[in-house]
């Protein structure tokens, strides 16, 4: 089977391919214009791209579904080589602007929340995707194509900056040596140059794997998918909980290295009488007491056979009234999506029931 050329940095490729220079050149061809194969890198000796078409691929995985939803959001099915599926999002932030004389002000932003494994050995009891069980881990260049592949259906020019979240399916800091190196791969200048500030690490919470990243001191920024201010909730949410409670979690926090303008995101997916009460902003309050902290609280996105529900309007905002006014910066997460398979794992579960029934 060939090798994704995308796992290689510029600087291992310039270790296969001489004169080194050519290792630019062929990052500039696949970051910057999207080329579908190794015979469009017409600046290249016609040897060196028969050896790189027998060598590499350059697509390692295809656009097997997408649903656009109403809000302009976008959810991605991919298939891998393996005949495996992962999922993707992309998410329009800010819409452009004009000013009166109808000149644009700004792009808009968009953010691509991306898939680390081929399904999670975590287990939370609210997410899908742990109903697929664990496959595999992605490599570095799959987790990259992700991007590359939505920038590219997305007209999304090279230049155009985008935020990424590790937030997909899978667990980032279960596969973190690739998704380490895929953060370095993103942030080349001449790749796609996106700086590791805008890039963000969400985890539910591997204490030992935090400390390590934190010692890489790589610039990204953290979230962590908490859900609960008491381990008992925690545990029955979250199993992994029972390996890594919330204490050793805030600990390993307490060392992690972060940028003096930025905070670590605490996630916080509120469910209808399960964690939407004002004695759970209490304890979250005194929980993150001296943590530079930012909290984002996530409307439960309710999917067939779940077991919890989506929480009232009200209390949502009560919730976060209580945090602010109590010195804590909170946001709401605006839902984006419910229109379409939004929750994490939807996709790729419709996309498999249809395919069965299609079967039988």
């Amino acid at each position: 089977m060939k090798k994704n050329i995308l796992d290689l940095s510029k600087d291992e490729l310039a270790e296969f391919i001489i004169p080194s220079f050519r290792a630019n050149q062929i990052y500039q061809w696949i970051y910057h214009k999207y080329v579908d194969s190794f015979s469009q890198m017409k600046n290249l000796p016609q040897d060196l791209r028969e050896k790189l078409e027998a060598t590499y691929t350059l697509c390692p995985l295809q656009i097997a579904k997408v649903e656009t939803s109403s809000d302009g959001s976008k959810k991605y099915l991919f298939s891998l080589h393996d005949g495996s599926t992962i999922e993707s999002v992309l998410l329009p932030m800010k819409k452009e602007s004009y000013d009166q004389e109808g000149k644009l002000l700004h792009h808009t932003k968009f953010t691509i929340c991306i898939s680390s494994q081929v399904g999670c050995k975590i287990g939370c009891s609210f997410c899908l995707t742990a109903k697929g069980g664990f496959k595999r881990n992605l490599s570095a260049g799959e987790i990259v194509a992700q991007v590359l592949a939505i920038k590219k259906d997305n007209n999304i020019e090279q230049n155009r900056r985008v935020n990424i979240v590790y937030m997909g399916m899978g667990e980032p800091l279960d596969n973190i040596s690739n998704v380490t190196k895929a953060v370095t791969l993103f942030a080349d200048l001449d790749g796609l140059a996106i700086a590791p500030r805008r890039q963000t690490i969400s985890t539910s919470g591997l204490s030992s794997q935090i400390k390590k990243l934190g010692l890489m001191d790589l610039g990204i920024l953290l979230a962590i998918s908490l859900h609960a201010v008491d381990d008992t909730l925690r545990a029955k949410l979250m199993p992994i909980n029972k390996a890594y409670n919330i204490e050793s979690i805030i600990n390993a926090i307490r060392e992690f290295p972060i940028d003096a303008r930025k905070r670590v995101m605490f996630e916080y997916l509120v469910m209808k009488d399960v964690n939407d009460d004002i004695a759970s902003a209490k304890k979250l309050v005194k929980l993150l007491d001296g943590i530079k902290a930012k909290v984002n609280l996530i409307y439960f996105n309710p999917h067939l056979g779940s077991e919890y529900a989506r929480p009232l309007e009200k209390d949502v905002v009560a919730f976060q009234e209580y945090l602010i006014s109590h010195g804590l910066l909170c946001t709401i997460r605006q839902s984006k999506g419910l229109d379409i398979s939004a929750a994490c794992g939807q996709l790729k579960e419709k996309t498999k029931m249809e395919i069965d029934n299609v079967n039988h």
